[in-house]
């Protein structure tokens, strides 16, 4: 498909098996950075980024704090690299027959010789898969290709989320990559705090959604939506927001969880003239949508231009 950027096209059909061997890869990575890192709000100390070589988890502290070190998959050279601030630089190959639990033995080794204390949880996360990565022997399809056209697409949404995120005047995250369901994504909060959630709710969920929030993000397809697509929702949902008007006519407002998601399919986008314009008001119009069923402050949060400063 022609598209005025030459972003790469990305499909899900047919890439299951090459898409949940990079999200078990990231898994692994970000378990990691879990474990090493100290706490951040929103889980905001977890995520991975995306970076000029590929997905990293930017620096992590070790022996304590004295030292640090990062993962990088880098997607140029399909490698995976481990590299300390003592200058160490240790990496392995990244390719096709490497299976999950290659990659989990082959990266505990690094850190093993670098003397990099590693003892995390080594069961994936939300996947419906109940080994050890270390058991992990049938995913086993890294796909260079698939990789790189989906680094290529990350790189520019990153970007597009970034200038984005600068419109807003309250809190918000960082663009990060949660890798519990291979989502980028930012999130804006009004500052008031959220209706608490029952007891019998997930602690991460209890921690992620303290206050009221409105999330956007790019995931490359699942199962429910078979895919690559751009969401957004509102949290909590307010009634009637699957009633607001979203942007460009071929976003459509779906259901999740039994709440109102904005959904924007990513072979959509590309058939727009201008994917950036388009993207950004996709974004716009599902965070007016949230904020003003929500009764945010919709003046105060947004950015003044300099000279009203």
């Amino acid at each position: 498909m022609e598209n005025s950027l030459n972003l790469p096209e990305l499909t899900y059909i047919g890439n299951e098996d090459k898409k949940m061997t990079l999200h078990l890869f990231l898994q692994i990575m970000g378990k990691i950075r879990l474990k090493m890192t100290s706490r951040k709000n929103h889980w905001w100390y977890v995520t991975e980024y995306v970076n000029t070589q590929g997905l990293t988890t930017g620096a992590i502290p070790y022996n304590s704090g004295l030292e640090k070190f990062s993962m990088t998959l880098n997607v140029i050279h399909h490698k995976l690299e481990v590299s300390t601030s003592k200058g160490e630089l240790e990496s392995f190959s990244l390719h096709e027959s490497l299976t999950v639990a290659d990659f989990y033995n082959k990266l505990l080794g690094i850190t093993q010789k670098l003397n990099i204390p590693v003892s995390i949880l080594d069961v994936p996360f939300g996947l419906g898969i109940d080994k050890s990565f270390g058991e992990i022997n049938e995913y086993q399809h890294y796909d260079k290709k698939y990789t790189e056209n989906l680094w290529r697409s990350l790189l520019w949404v990153d970007d597009v989320f970034t200038e984005f995120s600068g419109r807003f005047y309250g809190k918000t995250c960082p663009v990060h990559l949660y890798w519990h369901s291979m989502d980028l994504a930012v999130t804006r909060f009004s500052g008031n705090e959220a209706p608490p959630m029952g007891v019998d709710a997930r602690l991460s969920d209890k921690d992620a959604y303290s206050h009221e929030c409105i999330s956007f993000g790019f995931w490359a397809g699942d199962d429910n939506i078979k895919e690559p697509a751009f969401y957004s929702y509102t949290y909590p949902s307010p009634k009637g927001l699957d009633k607001e008007v979203l942007f460009p006519s071929s976003a459509e407002w779906v259901s999740s969880n039994g709440s109102a998601m904005a959904i924007l399919k990513y072979n959509n986008l590309l058939a727009e003239h201008d994917p950036r314009k388009t993207l950004l008001d996709f974004m716009e119009s599902a965070y007016q949508a949230g904020a003003k069923k929500a009764n945010w402050d919709l003046e105060k949060l947004h950015v003044p231009p300099l000279d009203h400063l």
